[in-house]
């Protein structure tokens, strides 16, 4: 035996183990094939010497033509059933003389009477050969199983009587009660497939969501139909359904689809590879939030005759320092010296810099900043301000609410923000160095930098401290120094609460008021 024959890469390297199953008299030889899990010949070689050596034992192994309990059961069952419909056949064609009803009962008292382990009835009324012929069983299935099958002939054949005579004794009457009126069966919800579904949800949300979210929403969707399969029937979807669903995204491992050893491999055999991180409990949340809003839309839609997922989410461990948090003054104050002064030699670009300041004296989030063009640095009698857009290619917004405009903070003016943006030519992005990326727009580089390397090198570096901590730091802030809260929510992007202010406030405050507002933020 080549052990080379037993071994076959994939497309993608992963090394599977084919083993031939042995031929049948109702089957083709065929094979299994199981993944490896491995892209290294060696290991993979090891691999399956270990199992075709376990291959061997099994097939060398008597015990391989027993029959499962199920199977005998069902191979029974089906040979009396086509009995049975023989015999009432002929019931109907031509009745049954009462000798052969005698003869029936007679041998229905002796099935009753007969004792477990006693199972030479089956030779005295059966004919075990036809059950066999008509099964197509083996010489050695038969061998190894012939005294459960006879023990379950014996079963058989005694409730193939008893229904017989049901049947026999119902042709020797008649029944005038009136039979109860058939209730005709409520008609069945009209259902769509899942995958079909999965695209309508898509295609109507899709132009109110960013790029990322719209990733995010697909990815999250896409494991629906990988579990259930494209065709599957939104109503055939039940609740049970859903929660063996939920058990399967906790069981997920972190970075699937990036992870070298689970990115080539199916849902389960990803799922079942050893020593992986599972992914968080905010992960899983996500995912089961987005399963939650796709059937509240099939349902609302006719597709599903029910919600799906309603209370579902997982509990958070709860931590002290858990989520990300504001930076305290002293820790902005360090942030702005270096920055500004850069004593440290870790800010190495203009962009760096102006680009976490902005961050620092506004708030916004690290994706808006990075796209801005230098057209957005506007001016409205004597205020500047961004203006945090959608318009031009590659940039996005997390919400409709994010799109708005930030008056420039007097500091930054002081520190030649406004000067250093008149020095760039008109009709291109503000940031150069900052390139692009599918999942995170122009963010990528400045947060990075800023993440790994500025508060490393400022040993800064702590749980809950990040770039987005900046925009914490602004909203507490503002809420300290007695900013209304509407207000702040504009500045940040918030949507704004409540009927007044999305309703009746739809026009919002003026650049006069957030400038005002913002000039309370102090380093």
């Amino acid at each position: 035996m080549k052990l080379s024959a037993y071994l076959s890469p994939s497309r993608h390297g992963v090394y599977y183990f084919r083993w031939p199953l042995p031929r049948s008299e109702q089957r083709q030889r065929s094979t299994i094939r199981v993944s490896l899990r491995t892209k290294c010949p060696d290991r993979a070689g090891d691999l399956a010497r270990y199992l075709a050596s376990c291959g061997r034992l099994v097939r060398e192994n008597k015990a391989l033509a027993r029959l499962r309990q199920d199977e005998m059961r069902e191979m029974v069952r089906s040979y009396f059933a086509a009995s049975l419909d023989r015999y009432v056949e002929r019931l109907n064609d031509t009745g049954l003389p009462d000798r052969s009803l005698d003869l029936l009962r007679q041998e229905l008292a002796a099935h009753e009477d007969a004792t477990e382990g006693h199972d030479d009835l089956s030779d005295l009324f059966l004919d075990p050969d036809a059950l066999r012929a008509s099964a197509g069983l083996t010489d050695a299935q038969w061998a190894e199983n012939a005294p459960s099958l006879r023990r379950e002939m014996r079963k058989a054949r005694r409730d193939q009587i008893r229904a017989i005579l049901s049947a026999a004794e119902g042709l020797d009457g008649y029944s005038f009660t009136k039979p109860a009126p058939t209730v005709p069966e409520p008609p069945q919800a009209r259902s769509v497939a899942l995958g079909a579904a999965i695209e309508d949800f898509m295609a109507e949300h899709s132009p109110q969501w960013s790029p990322e979210m719209q990733n995010k929403a697909r990815a999250y969707l896409a494991l629906l139909v990988e579990h259930f399969g494209q065709d599957r029937a939104l109503a055939a979807i039940t609740r049970q359904d859903a929660a063996e669903m939920k058990k399967l995204v906790q069981s997920l491992p972190a970075n699937r689809n990036t992870r070298s050893e689970t990115r080539d491999l199916t849902l389960q055999d990803a799922i079942a590879f050893p020593g992986l991180k599972k992914i968080s409990a905010k992960t899983v949340n996500s995912y089961i939030d987005t399963f939650r809003r796709f059937w509240d839309w099939a349902e609302r839609h006719g597709h599903a005759p029910a919600k799906l997922f309603d209370g579902m989410k997982v509990a958070k461990a709860k931590h002290a320092d858990e989520g990300r948090k504001a930076y305290t003054p002293e820790q902005t104050r360090k942030l702005h010296a270096a920055l500004t002064g850069n004593a440290s030699g870790l800010v190495k670009k203009d962009d760096y810099k102006w680009g976490a300041l902005l961050g620092l004296y506004t708030g916004a989030r690290l994706r808006e900043i990075a796209q801005l063009d230098v057209a957005d640095i506007r001016q409205e009698g004597d205020i500047w301000y961004l203006d945090i857009n959608s318009d031009g290619p590659n940039k996005s917004l997390k919400t409709p609410a994010a799109k708005r405009r930030v008056p420039v903070h007097s500091d930054m003016i002081r520190l030649g923000f406004l000067d250093w943006v008149a020095a760039k030519p008109k009709g291109q992005r503000l940031f150069l160095s900052f390139t692009y990326n599918a999942k995170e727009g122009y963010g990528r580089n400045l947060g990075r930098w800023f993440n790994t390397v500025f508060l490393q090198g400022l040993g800064m570096k702590e749980s809950g401290l990040v770039f987005h901590s900046l925009r914490h730091t602004m909203v507490t802030r503002l809420a300290q120094a007695g900013v209304p809260e509407p207000l702040f929510q504009e500045i940040v992007g918030h949507e704004r609460q409540g009927v007044a202010q999305q309703v009746y406030f739809k026009e919002g405050h003026t650049l006069t008021q957030k400038r005002e507002a913002i000039e309370k933020f102090e380093i």
